[in-house]
């Protein structure tokens, strides 16, 4: 048997212009989860991340800390996530000339506020009822995660892993896609898990005679053995 190892990407710089960049503390935890796989005894035959700059950041932080420095590097756009600035804007026009900000009279924090809107956002955008307002549809989406997926699971050789450094929303297609098969919950299992999606965790799907396995989600425990302040969700 072989595996697929999806990591989300470590913490981005929220509010910051850049937010594709890693924030201090994003990178941190990818050093820590390079320091984890070696120690784990993980030999992967070929690192793999999506376009984006927190993909390639967090890949090069985890396999300088775990030793991979000689192992295959290569990109793959299907592990990219969704495009959620206009996931945001079709749900709330205002929010590129006016980044969200709490109300002063609310107990909501800046995060914590983004993260409700945010949401709301999603669940419009994979609903299924505005498809065609958007580059790039929720079943499109899907079907984008699932032929990476595809690419990637060819890639793994007997007895190795390929580790794979994207974003939480690819992570939550592929994992709703294996527990719900035939989407009897239809983006409502995705939706549940893309919002519980942690900072460098990683999740595992064994590839063997039985096709695609799921045999963990979303696993930080990384980050809790090194120091539970390191656990992030956005």
């Amino acid at each position: 048997m072989s595996a697929v190892l999806l990591v989300r990407h470590g913490q981005a710089s929220f509010g910051e212009s850049d937010y594709d960049a890693l924030s201090d503390l994003g990178a941190r935890q990818s050093r820590v989860l390079g320091q984890a796989l070696a120690a784990r005894g993980v030999e992967p035959a070929v690192l793999l991340c999506g376009t984006m700059q927190r993909h390639r950041q967090t890949l090069e932080h985890v396999a300088e800390a775990a030793g991979w420095i000689t192992t295959p590097t290569e990109v793959d756009n299907g592990w990219d996530e969704f495009d959620h600035e206009q996931v945001i804007e079709l749900h709330q026009p205002a929010y590129r000339s006016q980044p969200m900000k709490a109300d002063p009279t609310s107990t909501l924090t800046e995060r914590q506020a983004f993260q409700e809107m945010f949401e709301a956002a999603t669940t419009r955008w994979s609903a299924g009822e505005h498809d065609e307002e958007y580059t790039e549809s929720y079943p499109v989406f899907g079907h984008r995660v699932q032929e990476a997926l595809r690419r990637t699971s060819s890639m793994a050789e007997s007895k190795q892993a390929v580790v794979v450094f994207t974003s939480g929303g690819p992570v939550s297609r592929v994992c709703a896609s294996i527990l719900d098969p035939f989407e009897k919950c239809g983006p409502q299992l995705w939706g549940r898990l893309n919002v519980v999606t942690i900072n460098t965790a990683v999740t595992k799907i064994v590839i063997g005679g039985r096709g695609q396995t799921l045999v963990s989600v979303n696993d930080h425990s990384h980050l809790e053995a090194y120091e539970p302040g390191l656990v992030t969700y956005r």
